[in-house]
């Protein structure tokens, strides 16, 4: 039985891309499914597209999303550092293994000269690659070289013929031929390691048993294969996530909308909603399971590899509303109270009663799909309307509308019982009586009390309001509407 031990190993460049998120959670799926472990590595050798704060936003993101990792920055394991800019003395040390061995070679090339010969490749619509030209360079030509304080690279030494075949759990056997593997850059001139040597050395050193990564590593396998065997390292399981797309199929990108988990979370989605919804895109829990909506610990419990499919999985952001939706319907109205009264700091200057909140929240809820949308869909119950839609006035405020309000007004201001129930009898009553429709009735009442012409349902509005509220800005609608 293998030992169950997965990372996700993002680099600190920005926020956390959703792509990022979904890697991260099948990873700690996997392992909490297995009783292993799931570990954070920050991937930090490209120096120059560091961003700063991100590692911080990286580790607040995941712990939003309910992940938790078991070793990493903190939390120390069978590794003291999980920073690779921390463990720049290991890579060096495996670079002067390879190079002993003959599996690897110090390159000379300036960067103009590798962009002329990739220029040329690409003219004669060739591969571009490099053309290896210090692959054979002899002990006499690399001392020279050095003398002369040429900077310099090393690559790793790919076989120029034959093939390799490599088991992937979710795409099967995977061959790559050898005329098609370049001779990877595995140390740079700065002295920070590439990714391809770093994830190597640090997958086997932190015991990794399932590498899961995105498709687009698919064909650097063949360069991590490579190095396994010459270190004589046993292989991993490879594991290659299909893509995230956008509606049109094309890959996912901020050009068509919002990509970093931080942008969803601002937007008051909840992290279970976006949990939820991205281990459905790629993976599903097959055997008949129609159910959409899995907590962590369900998810944990049904998620499996074989079951992540090889096609690419369309981001629908009409299904993570729907999601988001679900989850707040799945809130006690306690829960929503607190989120709703911080969604209010800083935008409503009234204070209201829990009691208040609770019958507005109660209302609307199967209205909205954010928190937010109480303040947006019910802006009525929060601020008294400072305009009135003019389009709806045309269509009702005539033909003695104003009077039949006013008359409305006293009305429900006698109510000895005072609810929806007993205010939807009087309006009805009233309609009835004097041979009116009740819509000719309900759009002028909304219109005074909210300025608009639909909303929630108009009976709860006036006895949520209460009679004061009511007969206030009626009072105000009728001097505003003269």
């Amino acid at each position: 039985m293998v030992n169950v031990r997965t990372r996700f190993a993002p680099s600190p460049t920005g926020y956390l891309h959703v792509g990022g998120l979904r890697t991260a959670l099948y990873a700690y799926l996997w392992a909490k499914k297995n009783n292993g472990k799931f570990l954070l590595r920050i991937e930090d050798t490209d120096r120059t597209r560091l961003v700063s704060g991100a590692v911080e936003n990286i580790i607040k993101t995941l712990e939003w999303a309910g992940i938790d990792f078991d070793e990493g920055p903190g939390k120390p394991g069978v590794c003291a550092s999980y920073i690779q800019s921390e463990r720049l003395a290991i890579y060096h040390t495996y670079v002067e293994q390879l190079l002993n061995q003959g599996l690897a070679y110090e390159c000379f090339c300036s960067a103009e000269r590798l962009d002329r010969v990739r220029n040329d490749q690409i003219a004669q619509k060739l591969p571009p690659a490099y053309d290896k030209l210090c692959r054979n360079l002899t002990q006499d030509q690399l001392k020279n070289k050095k003398e002369e304080n040429a900077s310099w690279v090393v690559r790793m030494k790919v076989p120029e013929d034959g093939e390799l075949t490599f088991n992937d759990v979710i795409r099967g056997d995977v061959t790559f031929s050898f005329k098609n593997v370049d001779d990877q850059v595995i140390l740079k001139s700065d002295g920070y390691p590439t990714y391809h040597l770093a994830v190597v050395v640090d997958d086997h050193e932190m015991q990794i048993s399932h590498v899961i990564r995105g498709e687009e590593w698919l064909s650097s396998t063949p360069k991590h294969i490579l190095l396994y065997k010459a270190f004589g390292w046993q292989e991993p399981i490879w594991v290659h996530l299909p893509l995230m797309l956008n509606p049109d199929r094309s890959k996912l990108s901020k050009r068509q909308g919002d990509v970093a988990v931080e942008d969803y979370k601002n937007k008051g989605f909840f992290p279970e909603a976006l949990v939820n919804f991205v281990a459905f895109l790629g993976w599903n829990p097959g055997d008949g399971e129609t159910r959409e909506l899995f907590s962590l610990q369900e998810l944990i419990q049904a998620f499996s590899l074989e079951r992540v499919g090889k096609s690419g999985a369309v981001f629908n952001i009409e299904k993570l509303h729907w999601f988001n939706q679900q989850y707040l319907l799945k809130k006690s109205n306690y829960e929503l109270l607190a989120l709703l009264r911080n969604e209010m700091t800083g935008k409503i200057d009234k204070t209201f009663t829990d009691e208040y909140l609770i019958n507005v929240i109660e209302l609307l809820k199967d209205r909205v799909s954010f928190v937010s949308e109480y303040l947006e869909h019910g802006r009525e119950f929060f601020v008294a309307p400072e305009s009135y839609d003019e389009a709806v006035k045309a269509k009702c405020w005539k033909n003695g509308a104003p009077e039949l309000v006013a008359l409305l007004s006293e009305k429900i201001n006698r109510l000895d019982e005072f609810s929806a129930t007993t205010v939807e009898f009087l309006l009805r009553s009233h309609a009835l009586d004097h041979g009116l429709s009740i819509g000719s009735v309900m759009l002028p009442m909304r219109f005074a009390l909210a300025g608009i012409g639909q909303g929630a349902n108009l009976f709860a509005m006036i006895a949520i309001l209460g009679k004061e509220e009511t007969a206030r800005r009626i009072t105000r609608a009728l001097e505003a509407l003269k």
